[in-house]
């Protein structure tokens, strides 16, 4: 499972790999909801989950309960970017709570700790293009 974790103070954004071990901590927690970035080694810091997708692609909906995959007519919103106003069609998305099915996770800092998130997950050195 991957968490992308954005820090709106900053304006950037980390990518984190989560261990197979460590995905129980996350699976249950439902869209809205915060959690310790202590098993990600962010000691301190707090995490609030905004959405995600699964295998497939399908994105999480804050308004649909359960870890379920459902067809829903929706107008708005995650999911769905409507050609016109007014417009509403079916769309499959997938519900609010984490499952082992969600491959990415949304998050957003809630609460900062110590030491920056730059410290904590360093960007991947860039690969140099080769030059023709």
């Amino acid at each position: 499972m991957k968490i992308v974790i954005s820090d709106p103070k900053t304006g950037k954004s980390f990518n984190v790999e989560v261990p197979k071990g460590k995905e129980s901590e996350l699976i249950g927690k439902k869209i809205g909801q915060t959690f310790a970035g202590g098993f990600l080694g962010a000691e301190g810091y707090e995490f609030e989950i905004r959405g995600g997708s699964d295998s497939s692609g399908f994105p999480m909906r804050a308004d649909v309960s359960g870890p379920r995959r459902v067809n829903v007519v929706l107008s708005e919103g995650p999911g769905y970017r409507p050609k016109k106003k007014g417009t509403r069609e079916k769309r499959k998305v997938r519900g609010n709570v984490i499952s082992d099915q969600i491959v990415q996770v949304n998050a957003v800092v809630a609460k900062a700790g110590s030491r920056p998130l730059e410290e904590i997950f360093p960007a991947p050195a860039k690969k140099e293009e080769k030059k023709k």
